[in-house]
């Protein structure tokens, strides 16, 4: 965000701060603020049968992403603070999912998991602005693997943000609809791209009908180059999520963005990737999904391959997922990938396909 703005949300975040602690009601009077801590570990080791040389086994993966290791994939501790006036995170994490997703961002930030406050508005506290580093609004995996059906990642979520830094204005009007609308730093940036005066724009639309149901509208417009050689980026992220009795549950998602060719250009290349996954509730602490799913990048907008046909795969995976309680989580995934061109890690060359299993061990801990 530009150094006006910044200032203008310090001091919008500040005043509301104080007409909140000055400006109570009895109800609000009477609630103290929760404070609670949190962490998260997940222990992975995959076997790619390609047999790549290089530490991280595919360019455009960031979880789960090593070869005949056992590694830590993510591991965060957080403290958070919860109030019906305000709220506030913090979280620190490592792994090889921070060394490889924040690769790009400052030393000293790339430990920083979240970070961010936020505060109620209005009076029946379902109009919220939250500030600083916090999970993307784009799709339904995150950077948590027991969040997600799958124990590995769809390529749709690994080539679009996982976290954003700037504010987000959040309205819930009621149970069935959640509207947000943020202003960011970039296509995930901590930082912005030096030389990039432009701040980022995002919408998301969330509608859930029922506890079963849920229809998800994500957008992001903004540009990750300098105002010199500026290409603007329009993205749209679909899902939907249903459960469709007590054992199956279905999502399907689709991916389109565009970015101009060169700057000041009338011409637009084209990313998309459709995903579907299925779910199978087995008993209470066995569960297996099945996930197919296509990503299509010819020009290399998100995913530069230097080939004839660009990034052009496809994926299918089966996981079996042991629960055995709320904390601790087994899980076990096969998943091949097919590209047109030769783009895969393989010993020393590249190849067609890749195909390789995943198993990891997490534990989830909370007050």
């Amino acid at each position: 965000m530009n150094k006006g703005l910044t200032k203008y949300l310090l001091f919008f975040l500040i005043f509301k701060i104080g007409q909140s602690c000055f400006a109570q009601t009895d109800s609000t009077k009477r609630q103290n603020p929760q404070i609670k801590f949190s962490g998260f570990i997940d222990v992975f080791y995959a076997y790619d049968f390609n047999q790549p040389q290089k530490e991280s086994r595919q360019a455009f993966l960031y979880n789960h992403n090593r070869h005949n290791k056992l590694d830590v994939n993510l591991g965060f501790i957080k403290g958070a603070i919860e109030h019906n006036k305000y709220r506030a995170n913090i979280a620190l994490h490592t792994g090889t999912y921070a060394n490889d997703n924040y690769a790009s961002e400052p030393k000293l930030l790339q430990n920083i998991f979240e970070a961010n406050i936020g505060l109620a508005l209005n009076k029946k506290n379902n109009l919220w602005i939250d500030a600083g580093i916090f999970a993307s609004h784009i799709g339904f995996e995150s950077a948590i693997s027991t969040d997600s059906w799958t124990l590995t990642r769809s390529l749709l979520a690994e080539n679009s943000p996982y976290y954003l830094s700037g504010a987000k204005l959040t309205f819930k009007p009621n149970s069935k609809w959640e509207l947000a609308a943020l202003i960011t730093n970039g296509w995930q940036r901590i930082r912005k791209v030096p030389g990039n005066s432009l701040p980022s724009l995002g919408t998301q639309v969330k509608f859930s009908p029922s506890e079963k149901t849920t229809w998800n509208w994500s957008t992001f417009i903004g540009t990750d180059d300098p105002d010199s050689t500026r290409r603007m980026r329009y993205f749209n992220n679909f899902f939907g999520q249903f459960q469709l009795n007590n054992k199956w549950g279905l999502i399907a998602g689709f991916d389109i963005g565009m970015q101009q060719r060169k700057h000041k250009s009338s011409q637009y290349d084209f990313w998309f990737s459709p995903v579907m996954i299925l779910k199978y509730q087995l008993s209470e602490t066995w569960a297996t999904a099945f996930r197919t799913e296509y990503y299509q990048d010819q020009i290399g907008i998100i995913i530069p391959t230097n080939t004839t046909n660009g990034f052009k795969t496809t994926g299918l995976s089966l996981n079996i997922d042991f629960t055995p309680s709320r904390r601790l989580f087994y899980r076990l995934e096969g998943r091949w990938l097919n590209s047109k061109d030769k783009i895969f890690q393989q010993t020393n060359n590249l190849a067609n396909n890749n195909l390789f299993i995943v198993t990891s061990i997490a534990i989830r801990l909370d007050r």
